[in-house]
């Protein structure tokens, strides 16, 4: 049982995680943009696994069950087409937009919650979710006045698809965070992750290694570990519902940084568009927690 601590300091603690995950977004497209997605995600993994399992080995109280390991081989693979989709389109499009459309990802969750897990879908639900389709539009709009041309458009579908991706996964980790520890998730995510990335390079051949970014590779490592360890420390010393609106604080986290590592402004489209999906999400999870759509990409 996790010792008592301030609801505040597990609020900042998850505000500073969103943090350093959405650096590992900007030192990650800073490899992606040299490198490739497919480099950038295979070599994180293959560094990050054993780090991560490591500590795992030292700690774990013994082999995860049968169940268990099933949820991890079935999310770990999932999160091959989703991370590359994600980062494949945050190469072409400006950070603060990637999360903004990636936003959507609660909000399909609590969507398809009804027809796969056999749970209430209410008006609140949907109220939310044509709300958030609205804030798509916006930001597609605003797209399109700003001509960012044929790739930004692909960049955004792709991250889009990412997000639908995400819903299934999330649906994955309420069942597998009953089941396993912080640590055995995040050896298991890169581990299962990281085999379908190297899977995917034998066909399409190998990834180089981000040699000459190599300072952005080493912090996107760092990141990664750090944001999902720091996240997991949150919500294991917080309420969820208390902590979800943390998650928006992505959005701010993704302009400012984007602003200082590669100079994007956010259009007034994509403002008003994030506003329109983070206010669907507020109305829907007045119904139900929304769960954190940033933690493991």
């Amino acid at each position: 049982m996790p010792a008592a601590r301030s609801p505040l300091t597990a609020y900042l603690v998850a505000v500073l995680a969103i943090g350093f995950l959405s650096a590992m977004d900007a030192a990650m497209k800073t490899v992606g943009l040299t490198y490739g997605a497919l480099a950038a995600l295979s070599w994180r993994a293959l560094v990050a696994a054993p780090l991560v399992g490591l500590v795992y080995f030292m700690v774990r109280k013994g082999p995860p069950s049968r169940d268990g390991l099933k949820l991890h081989l079935i999310r770990g693979t999932i999160m091959v087409p989703m991370s590359f989709t994600f980062f494949w389109g945050l190469n072409h499009v400006p950070m603060a937009q990637a999360i903004a459309l990636a936003f959507v990802a609660p909000l399909l969750a609590l969507v398809l919650a009804g027809p796969l897990l056999g749970e209430k879908v209410g008006k609140r639900v949907v109220a939310g979710s044509l709300l958030a389709f609205a804030g798509i539009l916006l930001i597609f709009i605003g797209q399109a006045q700003a001509d960012l041309g044929r790739e930004a458009l692909l960049g955004s579908l792709s991250i889009l698809f990412s997000a639908l991706l995400y819903a299934f996964n999330i649906l994955l980790m309420r069942r597998q965070s009953q089941q396993a520890g912080p640590w055995e998730i995040a050896f298991f995510y890169f581990a299962v992750s990281g085999a379908g990335f190297w899977l995917v390079s034998l066909f399409v051949g190998l990834p180089a290694f981000p040699a000459s970014e190599i300072t952005a590779f080493g912090a996107a490592t760092a990141l990664s570990i750090t944001g999902m360890l720091g996240l997991a420390w949150a919500y294991a010393h917080g309420e969820a519902g208390y902590l979800s609106s943390t998650e928006y604080s992505g959005f701010v986290w993704a302009a400012f940084i984007g602003f200082l590592v590669f100079g994007e402004i956010p259009s007034g489209w994509t403002v008003i568009g994030a506003v329109a999906i983070v206010t669907g999400c507020w109305i829907a999870a007045k119904v139900a927690p929304v769960d954190h759509a940033m933690e493991a990409a």
